[in-house]
């Protein structure tokens, strides 16, 4: 949905509501933040630049630099050849062991699935270690493209010791894995070792997550333990870098 700048947002040659010392490029990002939380839908194209330009009596420089502001502040997106968009709220999380559902909920937000597969794997060199097992052991793989308020956030890839959770896939809701893993196993996970670094998406996850191929993403591998340390999932997920964001508290020590 395309968005038009009509006379009760600006008119032309007047001037952008803001202190009088403000830059021009600065009163047109207020203007355009305004606009945005006016009642903008995540995703939903922005005016022109030729049409705020025109519209607000400012050159397409002053535009343009107002909005390479919002893109830095991660307010809104740019697609080569179609226009800049809306931005996904972004979702903060620091660094405490919660599930994805936990998580969400914890932000006001409904967790969900758009998709789930559920198959019973090998664990193979890499899975095997991490769950202290042999490379012929049988591992459930529980692969979902996790949603927040029913827009995707997470491709996630979850492996367990199949042994542990015997007839998991006809027990399984596709919702919390962690709540599945208590109820039905008793099963808690108590802490877990966690490894992040920046990735681009490559076409098929993007497609999954539906953003561009190679749009930025946090790879994170995690493998969980339960109260008596056993490694009980390893798990490899991908978060769409446009809508997550870690955060944490440093404090310093200080030297003699």
């Amino acid at each position: 949905m395309n968005v038009k700048i009509g006379p009760n947002h600006y008119q032309k040659g007047a001037e952008v509501a803001g202190p009088a010392r403000q830059t021009k490029h600065t009163k047109v990002r207020e203007y355009l933040v305004d606009l945005i939380e006016g009642g903008l839908e995540p995703n939903e194209k922005l005016p022109t630049e030729r049409e705020l330009a025109e519209t607000l009596g400012v050159t397409r420089v002053t535009v343009r630099k107002a909005l390479d502001e919002l893109e830095k502040d991660q307010l809104v997106y740019r697609v080569q050849g179609a226009g800049t968009f809306v931005n996904e709220p972004r979702i903060s999380k620091t660094f405490e062991f919660h599930s994805f559902s936990e998580d969400m909920l914890a932000r006001d937000l409904t967790p969900g699935s758009a998709e789930t597969s559920i198959t019973l794997e090998s664990a193979g060199g890499r899975i095997g270690f991490a769950l202290g097992l042999s490379p012929a052991d049988e591992v459930v793989h529980v692969m979902r493209v996790r949603t927040a308020d029913g827009r995707p956030m997470c491709l996630e890839h979850s492996y367990l010791d199949a042994s542990a959770v015997p007839g998991f896939a006809q027990a399984f809701s596709g919702e919390s894995l962690y709540h599945e893993l208590r109820e039905s196993y008793g099963i808690r996970l108590e802490r877990a070792d966690q490894t992040i670094h920046a990735v681009v998406l490559d076409e098929a996850a993007a497609g999954l997550l539906r953003v561009p191929p190679f749009s930025p993403a946090f790879s994170v591998q995690r493998t969980a333990y339960d109260h008596r340390n056993r490694a009980i999932e390893y798990a490899e997920s991908l978060y769409r870098g446009d809508r997550y964001s870690y955060e944490l508290s440093i404090n310093r020590i200080s030297s003699q």
